[in-house]
């Protein structure tokens, strides 16, 4: 899983994926035959939000190598595994708290939700900008710039040259176009927060197929 992370991110550090990793619930590794191509880490947990239990779903270390971009098995895994981890939960409303540095990341948003937070065609409702604030500020302390809604650690990891770039008319996408304006330094590792809420409610018509079980070449463990 590092040496995955190392081939796609600068400023991958051994110690500091090890701190990352212990701290999940979940590691969700996908497969084609014995190669690894792909993972994803989650943390499940309970926090107070004016005074109200909330549960949040927070994404770890996530990468999928290029060559396995079109399957949907990370995705259906990625489902199968937050319903798991919320049944370990208080019954309540959970959200799924997610930072990137990349635009592909940020495009499953609207892929998979119908609501989801900072987006360009509506603006972050306040209650939910408040929970978005207080998950980011008690998590990353000053490293979470509140104006910019972003978080700049202060040893980034950035995509390697030939991933962090946007390809040619992929700028025109609203949502791609959106992320960029939203956090001009992404390039740099500035990881942009966002914020969904995880109910049946709230997926689309792909995001409640990931739901199905399906066969597929890659494996998902």
């Amino acid at each position: 899983m590092f040496q995955l992370l190392e081939q796609h991110f600068e400023g991958v550090t051994a110690e500091q994926f090890a701190r990352d990793l212990a701290e999940k619930n979940l590691a969700l590794l996908l497969k084609r035959q014995d190669e690894l191509v792909g993972f994803s880490t989650l943390q499940a947990y309970t926090t107070l939000f004016e005074g109200a239990p909330v549960n949040v779903i927070y994404s770890g270390d996530t990468i999928v190598t290029p060559e396995a971009w079109g399957t949907t098995a990370l995705p259906r895994a990625w489902v199968a595994g937050v319903e798991a981890l919320r049944s370990t939960l208080p019954e309540g409303r959970c959200f799924w708290l997610l930072l990137t540095s990349g635009f592909r990341t940020y495009r499953f948003l609207p892929v998979f939700w119908r609501e989801f937070f900072p987006r360009f065609d509506a603006p972050t409702r306040m209650d939910v900008q408040r929970i978005l604030n207080q998950l980011a500020q008690d998590r990353f302390g000053a490293q979470f710039d509140l104006n910019a809604g972003v978080v700049r650690f202060a040893n980034p990891q950035r995509l390697r040259a030939g991933l962090k770039d946007v390809p040619k008319g992929r700028e025109h996408d609203p949502h791609v176009s959106f992320f960029i304006s939203r956090n001009p330094g992404h390039s740099n590792g500035d990881e942009l927060v966002c914020l969904t809420e995880l109910c049946p409610e709230n997926l689309t018509a792909a995001g409640r197929r990931m739901m199905t079980p399906r066969r597929s070449a890659w494996s998902t463990a």
